[in-house]
């Protein structure tokens, strides 16, 4: 399985996802880290990421060839980030046919109602979990085909 991890601005929850995926999945999986800039991939490279790519450019170019993105609500939402994020990346990361699992915040004048708040390493964890299930789900759809 291929995960994309998409983060900007200073790359710290991108960064703790990367380190965690990187502790609970098989030895195979292989993770790409897609920043809005170059510390954000520097940073999730320097956690375990099998390789990484910057901007708009490689955002656009990498999400349809990823089974899986993760990272911030945020990615979904035009100039979220300080600006970081063109509506070009967030047509590619909604268009793309990935499954996204994703960490809501409540930032940049967006909330998501009906939603626990709860602190960053607890969310990563149940994204973790998420993608472990998902890993799971997908290894029992090959093995009884």
């Amino acid at each position: 399985m291929r995960i994309a991890v998409v983060d900007g601005q200073g790359g710290g929850i991108g960064k703790h996802i990367t380190e965690k995926l990187r502790r609970k999945l098989p030895e195979g999986t292989e993770i790409l880290a897609l920043g809005t800039n170059a510390l954000a991939t520097s940073l999730m490279l320097r956690a375990g990421a099998n390789e990484g790519a910057s901007g708009e450019s490689a955002i656009v170019y990498n999400a349809p060839r990823v089974d899986l993105i993760v990272g911030p609500a945020n990615i979904l939402i035009p100039y979220s980030m300080l600006g970081e994020l063109t509506p070009g990346m967030v047509l590619a990361l909604v268009a793309s046919p990935a499954r996204k699992v994703l960490i809501p915040f409540n930032r940049g004048g967006v909330e998501f109602i009906g939603l626990k708040t709860e602190p960053l390493p607890h969310l990563i964890d149940e994204l973790v979990g998420r993608v472990k299930e998902i890993m799971d789900e997908n290894r029992d759809k090959k093995n009884d085909a």
